[in-house]
């Protein structure tokens, strides 16, 4: 490797300068000659049965050149193979407001609105189930009719025995928890353009994290061969999880190309974009905890319920990451979890940045510091009481080979002066701490096939070009740049002399995209197999040149010699054609799949919370609580993330500060707030995200642990720290004024009422 490796440099995004020029071209920017804009006609009624769609009138307006009904497309899809119950437009009843009746294509987005006023149809309303315990114990008027008492799936895990775990223990504590369902809030909304070749063939450019699932949806729905489906992935202004599924404005773009003969791009309103939503179910965690008198786990009870909305979505993945992610933080001898994900009549929840994990932590890191403050322990002792003793296997399966967490533990108590701060603050002010994780990818994929998880191939052309070509979706991450650097660390030359094709299904290999925090440790892994054979490829040739054999050369700096004797040398691109010969070219492909003994257990839901490693973080805030106003202001964050191996710290630092802003929010003041299954909050404005002058001083401490199994030792980085974000706070609160707050967000009206529940419990 030379010695100027780009791994662990702080090297620019290669797509940075598109995207600040302004050159770079998002889905919405782009166009053919003739695209038709398309229109969707969404559901009024929360739970309604169709009666009849006339669209006659819509059809017959000048500059209409298509319109589409649920009769047209009555196929089911859906992200996971047990979760086919969507179609493109609603076939049978809408299931609530904003669920997609039908579409027109016209010449313009005045025309096209006017069509959708022209459709007339005929609803017979029914009622709607809009909260999640209710919803579960409905008897009738079912959201799905195969689905009874409004269930879309319950897991029932019990490893070890809890009723011992208990029984052992000192003190018991049962607490109830409340987290409010939030959205992305992506700055780039759903856009797909969508056209068909004269020879049937079909291209869609859509801002999508999962192009291949994406190319599959569309063949199947469409009832086409995957071989005539294309999709290419443009620049993506954010994605979060938001567009790891398909989203129906894709698939509808395409039928109405097909129907218009011409092609046709739909971007979604923001208002469109907040009802298409798929983000983080609002979710009830009961949790029971016992411990000893020093503060060492004996048991853990979970009770969690998820308000996953109409459709099945990513809803199974998600309640089980609740559950099996509960364990690889901390050692826990018995865990008991049931989880409900709950179908309602309001828009699918899905996928979103610390899928399935985020409010499950969340209540167990500030019942660990509930704990803790009975028991007289410091909230960091208790931590460290409790560490796994890595390399493990959990009570559940999960395997940890990595674990970073007890660095990262020391690390913010010594960057916040954890000891001299912690109740020692004026009242008012607090400090608090929480820990998170989360996976580098499930060790098993949604389709299920012997395929590898992803292919990375690699060319090698006679003038000593590198071209890289791999499905992987860039999505703001900087996976792209990951593989670069990795490509060019292994062959020995300049990240800049690697070029880059990625993300679109007729050019570049089989991935299967970009959530799960996945990319940088699967693709990474390929990339590093691919580079690897061309590196020995490139040695064998430049050995026989030399005369020696490939042990007995070194490259440095793109140049190849004999290990004692550096002349003669043979250049990077002298090796490449001698490698070639007579080829232009040389290809390799680098996959990567999980090992076997990282997939996890053999029980009903065992395929959910595997992954080839995990990552860590701890985090402490610093807030000031207004006693007055209940105002809490968060004046500060340190995390410390164990990334494995930071192969670019600046893209690491960057996601640590992305994952601990965006916890922030669902601490303090994001909520989707709904009246009779309508959205109240569905713009930017409403829906409040915090601003650049709401935003603490976020302090990212990169831990490496070096994961055996990573590409030069690295793991995930994108998600694990959103997590301890939401307690740390709200134990910075408690430590601030002596109240916890179990519900979020955490808003002034919380505070005042702890406060005045706190001040009438003490005066009695």
């Amino acid at each position: 490797m030379s010695a100027t490796s780009p791994i662990g440099a702080r090297v620019p995004m290669i797509d940075s300068v598109d995207k600040v020029t302004g050159r770079g071209k998002y889905t919405d920017d782009l166009t053919l000659p003739g695209t038709l804009v398309g229109k969707i006609l969404h559901s009024p009624h929360a739970h309604a049965r169709i009666l009849s769609i006339d669209t006659t009138a819509a059809e017959r307006l000048p500059g209409v050149k298509a319109v589409a009904t649920g009769k047209d497309t009555p196929v089911k899809y859906g992200i996971l193979p047990i979760g086919h119950d969507e179609t493109i437009f609603a076939v049978d009843k809408v299931r609530y407001i904003g669920d997609n009746v039908a579409a027109v294509a016209a010449d313009t987005a005045e025309i096209a609105e006017g069509a959708l006023g022209l459709i007339k149809v005929d609803y017979e309303v029914l009622p709607a189930h809009l909260d999640p315990e209710r919803s579960m114990q409905a008897e009738s008027d079912f959201i799905h009719e195969d689905k009874p008492h409004n269930i879309e799936k319950e897991y029932h895990h019990h490893f070890g025995d809890v009723e011992v775990g208990f029984a052992k223990a000192d003190y018991v504590r049962d607490d109830r928890f409340d987290c409010a369902e939030v959205t992305h809030a992506a700055l780039e909304p759903h856009s797909t353009l969508a056209n068909f070749d004269p020879d049937g063939s079909l291209t869609v450019w859509s801002s999508t994290q999962v192009p291949y699932y994406l190319m599959k949806t569309l063949a199947a729905t469409l009832e086409m061969p995957e071989e005539k489906v294309r999709v290419i992935k443009p620049l993506i202004g954010g994605g979060f999880g938001g567009k790891s599924e398909v989203i129906p404005l894709e698939l509808a773009a395409a039928v109405l190309a097909r129907r218009a003969g011409a092609p046709v791009k739909i971007t979604y309103s923001r208002e469109e974009v907040a009802y298409a939503h798929r983000g983080r179910p609002r979710t009830i965690v009961e949790l029971k905890t016992g411990v000893k008198r020093d503060g060492r786990l004996t048991a853990v009870e979970a009770r969690i319920i998820q308000d996953g909305g109409a459709y099945c979505s990513y809803g199974v993945v998600t309640i089980l990451y609740s559950g099996q992610l509960l364990n690889a933080m901390y050692d826990i001898p018995n865990v008991m979890f049931d989880g409900y994900r709950v179908l309602t009549n309001k828009p699918a929840c899905g996928a979103m940045r610390g899928h399935g994990t985020v409010n499950a932590r969340f209540a167990f890191e500030t019942q660990l510091d509930m704990i803790a403050a009975v028991l007289g322990i410091d909230p960091a002792e208790i931590r460290r009481r409790n560490l796994l003793k890595a390399p493990c296997r959990t009570i559940n399966g999960l395997r940890v080979l990595s674990y970073g967490y007890p660095e990262c533990l020391e690390r913010v108590i010594e960057r916040s002066e954890w000891r001299a701060k912690r109740r020692k603050l004026p009242f008012g002010k607090g400090i608090g701490m929480a820990g998170s994780h989360y996976v580098s990818g499930a060790a098993n994929p949604i389709i299920r096939s012997l395929m590898p998880h992803t292919t990375v191939e690699l060319t090698l052309g006679r003038d000593g070009a590198v071209t890289l070509y791999t499905g992987a979706a860039e999505i703001g991450q900087g996976s792209d740049t990951v593989q670069v650097q990795i490509a060019a660390a292994e062959l020995g030359v300049d990240w800049k002399q690697v070029k880059l094709v990625a993300a679109d299904t007729a050019r570049t290999p089989i991935d299967l995209g970009s959530y799960s925090s996945r990319v940088t440790f699967m693709a990474g892994n390929a990339t590093l197999d691919a580079a690897r054979q061309a590196r020995e490829r490139l040695l064998a040739a430049a050995g026989l040149a030399l005369g020696a054999e490939s042990e007995n050369l070194v490259w440095k700096d793109g140049v190849f010699a004999r290990r004692n004797n550096p002349r003669p040398s043979i250049p990077f691109a002298e090796a490449c054609r001698l490698a070639c010969g007579a080829e232009e070219s040389l290809k390799f492909a680098g996959t990567y799949s999980p090992p076997p003994e990282a997939q996890g257990g053999k029980y009903r839901g065992a395929g959910v919370g595997p992954s080839p490693a995990y990552s860590y973080s701890a985090q402490v805030a610093e807030v000031t609580v207004d006693v007055e106003t209940g105002q809490v202001t968060v004046e500060r964050i340190i995390a410390a993330h164990d990334c494995g191996k930071a192969i670019n710290p600046l893209t690491v630092e960057g996601q640590v500060e992305g994952s601990v802003w965006m916890g922030l929010g669902q601490a303090v003041q994001e909520e989707m707030v709904w009246e009779k299954g309508r959205l109240m909050n569905p713009g930017l404005l409403e829906y409040r995200t915090a601003s650049t002058l709401e935003s603490p001083p976020i302090e990212p401490i990169l831990v490496e642990s070096n994961d055996p199994e990573g590409p030069f030792g690295a793991k995930e980085a994108g998600e694990g720290s959103l997590a301890a974000t939401l307690p740390a706070v709200v134990n910075a609160i408690y430590d601030a004024v002596g109240v916890w707050i179990t519900s979020l967000p955490v808003t002034p009206e919380k505070v005042l009422r702890a406060l005045e529940e706190e001040k009438r419990r003490t005066s009695l």
